[in-house]
């Protein structure tokens, strides 16, 4: 169960979301049950009347930064870099950031780079894995450059082209309705079909919603390159629990009511918690937690997330969760039935 080769499968090109559901909760949702081993295909707008009355939903309240730019380097050459972390500002007044580049060719320590609207950079060092390290000037406030002229940093399997008209529809659905912490370099994906209609009936129902944070990060997403999985290594993530959500999640645990995670990403902020305290109360730290099977749960019941990539970390998470076997039964059901698939696809319950 540990050999990469086992999280394999073979996904149709044309079952790649690349762009959302016309409504968010109009997106499918397959019920995977692990104690009778079968499926149920519903609608996300079914989520009340799939759970129960006192479930305790978690959600990632992250919020992705249009850190995404296109410029040039001197020599007129194409460059697109997505920012990956908040600034350390030196006493110049000038923001330096770990960045990661694409270019035809990478520049050297010392070259400029030249973006619109009178932002500029300097390569101050040349790292593995096509990172850099750039330090920016020409703007008052780099965080406002963003806001006003970045774009939001879709995944490579979302085809996007410099200007495309898609563009501002990222901005708004490539966010969360939970989004307000500013921080992520992707969207907790599993929290883009909540509505706020969704949420309201959730209530009605009984089923509470508490928010923590996971700035999703780069290292999420690393290619595994190790044959036995458990020797991947996921880049650290900035991850918060406030005393309002510790209290609701212990006082869930404590009533045997679930604990219903909603996102990979709130899986391993709470496990990470709950493996360095007793009892789960407020916290904030970094995460490198890699989940694969054999992994001991402490604090979930249950998991809401989307369809991931073969031979990802997060497909070793859910595997760890649901078993390996009736992970890969799910989703060749969810490929005979044409779900879709990845960031902007359809949702999986795990019950």
């Amino acid at each position: 169960m540990f050999d990469i080769d086992h999280y394999d499968y073979e996904l149709p090109e044309h079952l790649i979301a690349q762009i959302p559901a016309e409504r968010r909760d109009h997106s499918h949702l397959l019920v995977v049950d692990r104690r009778r081993r079968g499926f149920s295909d519903h609608f996300f707008y079914d989520l009340p009347s799939l759970l129960k009355p006192g479930d305790l939903l978690v959600v990632n309240n992250t919020q992705v930064v249009p850190a995404r730019l296109f410029g040039r380097k001197k020599s007129g050459g194409r460059v697109e870099i997505l920012i990956l972390d908040h600034p350390t500002t030196d006493s110049d007044g000038r923001e330096s950031r770990l960045c990661l580049l694409k270019s035809s060719k990478r520049p050297r320590e010392g070259s400029s780079l030249f973006f619109d609207n009178n932002l500029s950079g300097v390569v101050e060092s040349v790292k593995p894995d096509g990172l850099l390290r750039i330090r920016f000037q020409g703007v008052s406030s780099l965080e406002h450059y963003l806001e006003d002229h970045g774009t939001v940093p879709v995944p490579p399997y979302i085809r996007r082209e410099e200007g495309s008209g898609l563009t501002q529809l990222d901005r708004e659905r490539y966010q969360t309705v939970f989004a307000r912490m500013k921080g992520a370099v992707a969207a907790p994906t599993a929290g883009l079909h909540f509505t706020r209609e969704t949420n309201t009936l959730l209530t009605q129902s009984g089923i509470a919603l508490v928010e923590v944070t996971l700035h999703v990060g780069y290292g999420t997403f690393k290619a595994v390159r190790t044959k036995d999985i458990r020797k991947h290594r996921v880049g650290e993530e900035e991850f918060f629990i406030e005393a309002g959500a510790a209290d609701a999640i212990r006082r869930a645990k404590s009533d045997g009511r679930r604990v219903i995670a909603v996102g990979t990403t709130v899986v391993r902020a709470l496990e990470t918690a709950a493996a360095t305290m007793e009892s789960i109360g407020p916290c904030r730290g970094k995460t490198d937690l890699l989940i694969t099977p054999g992994f001991r749960f402490r604090l979930i019941d249950g998991l809401l997330t989307n369809f991931h990539l073969p031979r990802s970390s997060l497909l070793f998470l859910v595997s760890a969760l649901a078993g390996l076997d009736l992970i890969k039964e799910a989703y060749r059901h969810a490929v005979e039935n044409s779900y879709r698939f990845y960031s902007y696809g359809d949702a999986m319950l795990i019950v």
